[in-house]
């Protein structure tokens, strides 16, 4: 699908962008990059002190910011949950990589993230997990080359997933 030979994973925070991105970078023997990670080091901040620094939409400009820098080969890719607010960032990691979507549903997530404060879930005022569902799934789905559904699996279900889906010919 692209020349770079990279995968990103995109999805709520809870789908396991993190967790099979690993796995599936060890898998593949290739590199694992933590965009949130990324965005920690050029801010000298941790996550949560850069929300409180600059609010949702300051983070969501320094996110769109360090996810469209990214240069990466044979690497598997997981941004943030929130990066398909940034269409910069997107268009830059559909270039690079191929965009899979790690669906859960809504209810899988709930029980997969206890409490949203704890996981840096950062909800605006009244709004609820499921709100904030809605309003990502069009988005995450429009900027996936893949869907993925991952809400009834584990971990190495999920890896094996995403292997499948990229076999056929996608990496030639």
């Amino acid at each position: 699908m692209n020349s770079h030979k990279n995968i990103t994973l995109i999805g709520m925070p809870g789908a396991g962008k993190s967790t099979v991105g690993i796995v599936l970078a060890k898998v593949l023997g290739y590199d694992f990059i933590d965009s949130d990670l990324l965005i920690q080091k050029s801010e000298k901040k941790l996550l949560w002190q850069i929300m409180r620094d600059v609010g949702n939409d300051g983070f969501n400009q320094i996110e769109e910011r360090v996810n469209s820098q990214i240069q990466a080969e044979h690497s598997v890719i997981s941004p943030g949950g929130s990066v398909i607010y940034g269409p910069k960032a997107m268009a830059h990691l559909r270039e690079i990589s191929t965009v899979i979507y790690l669906k859960v549903d809504c209810q899988t997530l709930r029980r997969r993230l206890g409490d949203l404060k704890k996981r840096g879930v950062v909800l605006k005022p009244g709004q609820t997990l499921e709100n904030l569902y809605a309003e990502r799934t069009p988005l995450y789905e429009r900027y996936a080359h893949l869907t993925i559904d991952v809400s009834r699996t584990d971990v190495a279900g999920a890896v094996a997933l995403v292997e499948q889906a990229i076999q056929p010919g996608s990496f030639d």
